[in-house]
């Protein structure tokens, strides 16, 4: 593969929303990562495109769980699933505004409703709640402000 300009400015994208995204679970609030996570996996469908969105969806998941951050394990798969409901409501619904209410709905629902099955911890499932949704739609609207900042 012939190394392009495009090719790296993408590859440089792509590392520096993967480090945000990495970074954000230091934070230690669940409203402030949340929203940063969001926000950088909307950013990458816009920059990257959709596969490169999706790769994205899967490491900061796995980042959190492998340093502790993420409380329940069994968890994983469905945060991820719940990323890439997001993120495909954007390729899928044109309306940014629509795809943001959908995607974020529609992954909060998910999370919900698998944690209702799969877990008893109260505080757990409170998380994987409305703050969910809250999350994903500040998250959107973030990534929407740097969308129209940069002009992207």
């Amino acid at each position: 593969m012939e190394i392009t300009k495009t090719n790296s400015i993408a590859l440089a994208q792509f590392v520096t929303l993967l480090l945000i995204a990495f970074l954000a679970p230091f934070i230690g609030n669940q409203f402030l990562t949340g929203t940063i996570v969001n926000a950088t996996l909307i950013l990458s469908f816009f920059l990257l495109g959709y596969k490169g969105a999706i790769l994205l969806c899967f490491l900061p998941s796995v980042i959190s769980l492998s340093l502790g951050f993420m409380p329940m394990a069994i968890m994983l798969p469905f945060i991820i699933i719940g990323n890439i409901v997001l993120v495909s409501s954007f390729k899928f619904i044109k309306n940014y505004y629509l795809a943001l209410f959908y995607g974020g709905i529609l992954k909060a629902l998910l999370l919900f409703l698998t944690a209702s099955i799969l877990i008893s911890n109260p505080v757990v499932l409170s998380m994987m709640s409305w703050p969910q949704l809250f999350t994903a739609i500040s998250g959107g609207l973030l990534a929407y402000i740097f969308k129209k900042k940069l002009d992207f």
